[in-house]
């Protein structure tokens, strides 16, 4: 397999669950801003919306969108009890990627998170944080993980709620998702990527701030 990132982005839940499995991957970096890949291809051609996280499978088919491709991880590793395998199991982990996908992910922090959206916006999305979190915060009280073991969705959750460091979400007033943050940095799998992927977007930020 290899996987087409960039440093702390969604991408970032997919490289998780494959160090979890302890799968072999090739990691690709696409540059946010200029979607050249690492090895110099125009990641456009990859994928034309030049989104992360793509994933190329070992008989060279070309998955998009985290979820999907979380969910492909599961499934051709299932060694790694990454998703539950019963029918009601599967709807809940739909359940729980769809919830980040679109209220934390996409309405929440990617307002947030583009600087060329308008603040009225920024204002607009923070709006809804307070009934999403109390959402999530209700949920994982009490609960270690999102389902009843780690799964690919707390790979994501993981991976969206981090974004709070650079953005006005506060997670202080929300323990239990505090809680759960400071868990699953501690988890080898989590640690590992996240080390590694901090180093290589502290990397991109001076490469980008020497070409502005």
């Amino acid at each position: 397999m290899q996987l087409y990132f960039s440093p702390l982005a969604c991408s970032l839940a997919t490289r998780i669950s494959l160090y979890d499995a302890g799968a072999e991957a090739a990691y690709i970096e696409v540059d946010p801003k200029t979607k050249l890949t690492s090895d110099g291809k125009n990641f456009r051609d990859i994928h034309p919306l030049g989104l992360v996280p793509t994933l190329r499978t070992d008989d060279g088919d070309v998955l998009t969108e985290n979820a999907a491709i979380l969910q492909h991880v599961a499934e051709v590793l299932p060694q790694a009890n990454l998703a539950p395998t019963d029918s009601r199991g599967r709807t809940r982990l739909q359940q729980w990627l769809c919830f980040i996908g679109t209220e934390l992910h996409k309405a929440l922090f990617v307002p947030l998170l583009d600087a060329k959206a308008p603040e009225a916006a920024k204002a607009y999305a923070l709006e809804k944080a307070a009934s999403r979190l109390g959402y999530l915060e209700k949920h994982l009280t009490g609960r270690e993980f999102l389902l009843d073991r780690f799964s690919v969705a707390d790979a994501y959750l993981f991976t969206v709620l981090n974004w709070s460091v650079v953005t006005p979400v506060d997670l202080k007033p929300w323990p239990a998702i505090s809680a759960y943050v400071a868990r699953l940095r501690e988890r080898p799998s989590v640690a590992r990527a996240f080390a590694e992927e901090a180093k290589l977007y502290a990397a991109e930020q001076k490469r980008h701030k020497a070409s502005a």
